[in-house]
């Protein structure tokens, strides 16, 4: 799979700046995209998810517990490695082995405490390079076995400046309206599900940020840019009827790591 500007693939940037109110009982101590399905975050099972088409940059919206996140990457190595260390007045570190993850470049970007999605999607857009005429972006919550080069692919194929997964959840979620695969509103929590909603995993062209963001803290993304961008017209969906979960409870908390336990952890699919 090719980036149409660099011939690689190009950034995911992912939301890990909220507070996770509804999984309170991890959340104290932990931002949400930090709390572990087995031994690693939620945020690195989804970044190995991108990583398994090639991705290797990844930019991350911090705002709650940012120390969090500092702490973890900049201690990857030690954590995830076997380490001779040389004490004395020259100490030094010499780490065995390598890791999957050791060509990634991950950019821990503050974007503010209290600021919200759309903003932070605004903030981070500094740390894209010229050449990103198109960008993932997804929350640090949930994990699927989507394929990320497909998705990519059904993007470039458009004229859209926005492509989101389209999933089938349960019905306490608002409900995307369809014409074909173009979004043109939503409907606000019904009864029932019968269709899609945004599942994340979405991919942006650059001019997304220039048409529908500005530089404003309680600007939400899925409100009015999102809402902006189906009316245009600019909008579609990637169909994805594989798995899909957020971690939004504890149910749902237990859910993944019962399922990472089990050995066969469906969002695993394409990792190698």
């Amino acid at each position: 799979m090719k980036n149409d500007a660099s011939g690689k693939m190009p950034p995911v940037m992912i939301l890990c700046g909220g507070r996770g109110t509804r999984l309170r009982e991890v959340t104290e101590l932990l931002p949400k995209p930090m709390v572990p399905i087995g031994e690693q975050p939620i945020v690195w099972h989804i970044m190995k998810s991108y990583a398994a088409f090639g991705v290797r940059r990844f930019i991350l919206c911090l705002g709650y517990k940012r120390e969090s996140f500092i702490d973890f990457f900049v201690n990857y190595h030690m954590r995830t490695s076997d380490a001779t260390i040389t004490l004395g007045h020259e100490p030094s570190i010499k780490f065995h082995g390598e890791n999957d993850e050791s060509d990634w470049e991950v950019t821990l970007a503050g974007t503010g405490l209290n600021t919200m999605t759309g903003g932070r999607v605004f903030r981070a857009a500094r740390y894209l390079r010229d050449e990103d005429e198109n960008f993932f972006l997804t929350y640090g919550d949930g994990v699927a076995d989507i394929d990320v080069a497909a998705l990519y692919r059904h993007h470039l194929a458009s004229n859209k400046l926005l492509t989101i997964s389209a999933v089938h959840p349960e019905a306490r979620f608002g409900e995307m309206i369809l014409d074909g695969d173009d979004v043109v509103g939503f409907e606000e929590k019904p009864a029932q599900v019968s269709g899609y909603i945004n599942g994340g995993f979405m991919v942006l062209n650059r001019a997304f940020l220039t048409n529908y963001l500005k530089s404003d803290e309680e600007l939400f993304f899925e409100r009015e840019p999102m809402r902006r961008c189906a009316a245009d017209g600019k909008m579609q969906i990637y169909r994805h009827e594989g798995f899909w979960q957020c971690m939004d409870n504890p149910r749902e908390y237990a859910l993944l790591n019962s399922l990472w336990e089990s050995g066969n952890a469906p969002w695993t699919k394409f990792w190698k």
